[in-house]
Parts: C-alpha cells; sequence; structure tokens
C-alpha cells in the first residue's frame, strides 16, 4: 500500500481555521518521510481558548507562518492524484474543502479514507476508537494533538490496520473494511463512509439539506451526559439530527455513542462516573459495540 495520512489542528470550531497541517508519506507500508507546517489562519489573530488547550498552538505561534493559499502551492503536488488517510476524515478533509473554498481554489484529484471508520471493522468491540486508545492498544508512540505526530502514528496505525486485514489496494476496502473509499475532485467530493446503513429517527427534526453521511454519527445512535461546555445540549443534539444521527435520552444496547461532557461531582461523587457511563461501561463488557467518546472527539466529527 502506498498512501500519504493527513491531519489538521485548528484555531477556532470554523473548519477553514487550519493553524497546522501533518503529512507522513508511506511506499511499501513503509514511512518515508514525515512533514508539518505551521499556517497562520485566516481568522489570525482569533484563537479559540479551547482549542488552544488542546493543541498548544498560539497567535504569536503563527504570525510568522504563511497563510494556507501560500502554502498550498508546495502541497498541492505532494497530495494530489494520491491516496489520502485520516483518523476521523469528516474531520480533516473537511477542514480541506473548506478551507480550499476560503481562498477560491479548486479542490484536487485524490481518493481518500478514514482509519477511525475501517478500525472498526479490524479491532471490533472496542470501548473506543479515537486515535490514543488505538495507539495505545497497539503499542503506537503518540505525541498528541500536533498534526506532524498525529499524521505519523495514523500511517503506523493504516499500516498494521491493512497487514491484519490483508489489504493489498483501496479495491479490497468495500469487501474487507465495508468502507466506501471517498474521492474528492474538481468541483466536488464524494464522502468516504461505512457500509452500515441507518435510518435516522428522534424527536428533534434534522434539516434534510445537512445531513451528512460522511459523519460517523450518520445513522447512529447518541446519547449525551454531562454538562457540555462548547454549546447547550439542546443544540447538540440538534446537530446530530441534522447531520442524520438518532438521539437518544438512555444508553440501552442498541446505543452507539456516548457523549461526555463535564460532571457534576456533587452529583457522580467521587468515581465522577454519570448512571449512563456505568450503565456504558457495564453493557460493553456485556458485548455491546456502544462507544463512549469526549466532547472533544465530539466535536472534531461534527
Amino acid at each position: 500500500m502506498n498512501f500519504i495520512t493527513i491531519d489538521f489542528e485548528t484555531a477556532t470550531a470554523e473548519r477553514n481555521s487550519p493553524c497546522e497541517i501533518g503529512l507522513t508519506f508511506v511506499e511499501n507500508n513503509q514511512i518515508i518521510d514525515v512533514k508539518s507546517w505551521l499556517i497562520k489562519p485566516e481568522c489570525y489573530p482569533d484563537f479559540d481558548g479551547f482549542n488552544i488547550s488542546i493543541h498548544g498552538i498560539t497567535p504569536q505561534d503563527v504570525k510568522d507562518s504563511p497563510e494556507f493559499n501560500e502554502l498550498w502551492i508546495e502541497i498541492l503536488p505532494l497530495i494530489n492524484n494520491k491516496f489520502l488517510i485520516a483518523h476521523n476524515a469528516g474531520f480533516d478533509v473537511g477542514v480541506l474543502r473548506r478551507t480550499l473554498e476560503t481562498y477560491n481554489l479548486p479542490f484536487p484529484e485524490l481518493n481518500y479514507s478514514c482509519s477511525y471508520i475501517f478500525s472498526k471493522k479490524v479491532w471490533e468491540g472496542l470501548p473506543a476508537y479515537d486515535l490514543k486508545t488505538l495507539c495505545r492498544i497497539n503499542e503506537i508512540p503518540l505525541i498528541h494533538h500536533r498534526a506532524g505526530p498525529d499524521s505519523e502514528a495514523t500511517a503506523k496505525l493504516a499500516i498494521k490496520a491493512f497487514e491484519i486485514a490483508e489489504i493489498q489496494s483501496i479495491d479490497d476496502f468495500p469487501d474487507k473494511l465495508k468502507t466506501i473509499v471517498g474521492r474528492l475532485y474538481n468541483g466536488g467530493y464524494k464522502p468516504s463512509t461505512t457500509k452500515y446503513i441507518g435510518k435516522p429517527v428522534g424527536e428533534i427534526v434534522g434539516d434534510p439539506t445537512k445531513l451528512n453521511p460522511e459523519s460517523i454519527f450518520y445513522g447512529r445512535n447518541v446519547v449525551f451526559t454531562g454538562t457540555l461546555t462548547s454549546m447547550k445540549r439542546s443544540d447538540a443534539q440538534q446537530i446530530i439530527a441534522d447531520i442524520g444521527g438518532i438521539n437518544s435520552r438512555s444508553v440501552t444496547k442498541t446505543t452507539d455513542y456516548l457523549v461526555v461532557g463535564q460532571q457534576d461531582y456533587r452529583v457522580v461523587g467521587d468515581e465522577g462516573m454519570s448512571s449512563k457511563q456505568k450503565k456504558a461501561i457495564k453493557i460493553i463488557y456485556e458485548g455491546a459495540t456502544l462507544e463512549v467518546i469526549s466532547e472533544e472527539d465530539f466535536l472534531k466529527n461534527i
């Protein structure tokens, strides 16, 4: 397999605010190079404190860095007509698309896939599939939330996944990984998705113009617990409905994702876990495929 892994860090919650990009180049299942660039986002010097707390990149760090449209001249030849992989491709490819649109630049021609999605077919039954968890399980070193190291860890994870699933080319993805390969092209894109088919239902009515089959939440059953710091829970549930997901109040064996916000220790006690979390852990041990994710991972996938 020959491919390039890509990772972005962003300055704000907006997808068109990249402040760092990382690329790792793989030939014949061997890493041959890792590159990363700091980027001065169009929103400079406005950075969200929440984003800075995740990746540690500040406006001062990028004040002398090129904007994306300047850097694109160097990056485009590296990825054009190549096969890209990202962990949470809905986020990283979304950043690429929306930033290109911001600068009125045409999309490159390339195929891409999501290691978050196909990891679920390779390592079934894990309680979580975020990059940190998968790297820990597979003993892959990780300096998390910097674009270069994250792209390198994603490459190592993908190499291991392809070896386990006996992947020889992207033609193997639909049958062996149950994953549809996505595509970017001048004028549009086709999302990389799981072959799972779900029907969105729930009390909150979604906007059909915002359906996003590329999202991990599309057609999936989602429950929230705790207080979200980035938005009201009702707003988060509306986002899930718009994507095409299913909002539920309680955790059951049909739940796909439990999103955990901040907990009130006066309510949950010293353990710091709500009743929903405790039930989720119990049914995971009983064989459920439910995944517990943080607010941070939720935000990266909407």
